[in-house]
């Protein structure tokens, strides 16, 4: 294309488009600090990497898969063994989302343990830790929607869980199942919030998320190597998304290669008269069952909820503890304390 010719197709997109590209730039191309170069710093584009290639993958899956109780499994197993590739994006979809809690989990204990939820990001942290959650219930309702019979009798565990929340356990489990027990509804409604309710949350929480980032900046720590640089920052385009595109790149790799040598299984069809000898949910619940196996139903459910309740409002906890225990470090020996036997009760029920 000539320049008179090019120069007359931006004139004409400027028109259209009256958005000026040297601002846009400035208000975009926030600098970034030094220490994000340390990916264990720059965790949180990771499970966002992760999240799109779900997206991606489950569109994909979505034009086989039939949310039905007589069609569901039948479906599964023509992806996994019929469809061109169908296993392999299965597969690669499954590893994502186990990949994609492991990194939110890293990267929140990175969070904490730096002490980067305090002032002013006290509202940030709340809305990372909703995104957890959120990811957590995809995890839960995506494989759900296998209807093997693990995912189905893990499904019916879970209600009956939920059933045992005060207060409003049966009307969320109701609600969850279509009515008083499993049924057809039930699968309706959960895949309804994996492809539509769960994605969508989580997508305006990502976007919620990034602005607060983006108005509040990023906490800027220096590493005794950074001093004696003269430029503290780097910019954020192209340098910080060449990175993020090369760490997309290796995940990539790595999905591909956990999909090649573990592919996902599929185990007998759903029979709600059969009762499978060992019930175990995927292994980021494993934890929580464990604590529920322990205790008896009702001090269990109280007792992840007090414990989902402290990690919500966890900033304005530490203020109290700051406060109250100046210089003693209660924050992190906390935190080193429950993170020790989340691992322990993860562990144990992993080998038991």
């Amino acid at each position: 294309m000539t320049a008179p010719k090019l120069d007359l197709l931006l004139t004409w997109v400027k028109e259209r488009i009256p958005v000026d590209l040297h601002e846009l730039k400035s208000l975009t191309n926030e600098p970034v600090p030094n220490h994000l170069k340390h990916w264990w710093f720059a965790l949180g584009g990771t499970p966002a990497i992760l999240f799109g290639i779900q997206i991606v993958t489950g569109i994909f899956l979505l034009f086989y898969y039939v949310p039905t109780p007589s069609d569901a499994y039948d479906s599964v197993s023509r992806i996994t063994f019929d469809i061109r590739f169908g296993w392999f994006i299965r597969s690669v979809h499954k590893w994502a989302s186990e990949l994609m809690i492991i990194t939110m989990i890293l990267h929140m204990t990175r969070v904490y343990f730096t002490g980067a939820y305090r002032k002013p990001r006290e509202i940030n942290w709340m809305i990372g830790v909703i995104m957890f959650f959120v990811t957590l219930g995809l995890g839960f309702t995506g494989y759900s929607l296998v209807y093997d019979q693990l995912s189905y009798w893990a499904a019916m565990v879970g209600t009956e869980i939920a059933e045992s929340t005060p207060l409003i356990g049966t009307l969320a489990a109701d609600f969850i199942r279509g009515g008083t027990e499993i049924g057809p509804d039930t699968l309706t409604r959960l895949y309804i919030f994996h492809i539509v309710i769960f994605p969508g949350a989580l997508a305006g929480l990502v976007v919620l998320h990034i602005i607060f980032v983006r108005l509040q900046g990023v906490t800027e720590y220096e590493f005794d190597e950074e001093k004696k640089l003269e430029h503290k920052t780097f910019p954020l385009f192209p340098d910080h998304v060449l990175t993020e595109l090369i760490i997309a790149v290796l995940i990539l790799y790595i999905l591909s290669i956990l999909a090649i040598i573990v592919p996902a299984g599929l185990g007998e069809r759903a029979d709600p008269l059969v009762t499978p000898e060992h019930i175990k949910p995927e292994w980021y619940f494993y934890a929580s069952f464990k604590w529920l196996k322990l205790t008896n139903v009702y001090l269990g459910i109280l007792g992840q909820i007090a414990f989902a309740a402290a990690i919500f409002f966890w900033p304005f906890i530490d203020h109290l503890l700051i406060k109250w225990f100046p210089k003693k470090g209660m924050s992190i020996k906390i935190g080193f304390l429950g993170f020790t036997f989340y691992l322990a009760l993860t562990v144990w029920e992993a080998l038991t």
